[in-house]
């Protein structure tokens, strides 16, 4: 028991010897960065302004039904109705299509085609931007 105790109290020793080396790395450390902040403030290197972010314009691509139509399996796409109305196009179900197929549209539409769901009861459908 007495040999541990001597253990403990030479590693308490060495901390607190590591802690007292610390504290004087942390002041010289200080010390530095304080002098290199001077030395930094008094010769102030003259810096550019950035140039503005350029802007470059992509022309909008009108997607058409068939475009749409071709990014759904052909099992998914016989179960929709799709439609033309203005900027969008909407797509409505032919059928009842289930928890499983209405996942697997919906991510299709969300992810690969940046539309929507549309919830409004009997008239729910989904809507796609013609443009991209």
């Amino acid at each position: 028991m007495s040999e541990e105790k001597e253990t403990v109290s030479d590693l308490l020793k060495r901390i607190d010897e590591l802690i007292d080396i610390f504290k004087i790395l942390s002041e010289d450390m200080k010390e530095i960065s304080t002098d290199l902040r001077n030395a930094i403030g008094a010769v102030k290197p003259e810096i550019p302004p950035a140039a503005p972010p350029r802007t470059i314009e992509t022309p909008a691509i009108s997607r058409t039904i068939d475009d749409i139509q071709r990014v759904f399996p052909r099992d998914l796409a016989g179960m929709l109705f799709f439609e033309e109305s203005g900027e969008n196009i909407i797509i409505k179900p032919r059928q009842y299509l289930g928890s499983d197929n209405f996942a697997r549209i919906a991510s299709i539409i969300r992810d690969e085609l940046r539309g929507e769901y549309i919830s409004a009861g009997r008239d729910s459908h989904f809507r796609v931007p013609r443009k991209t």
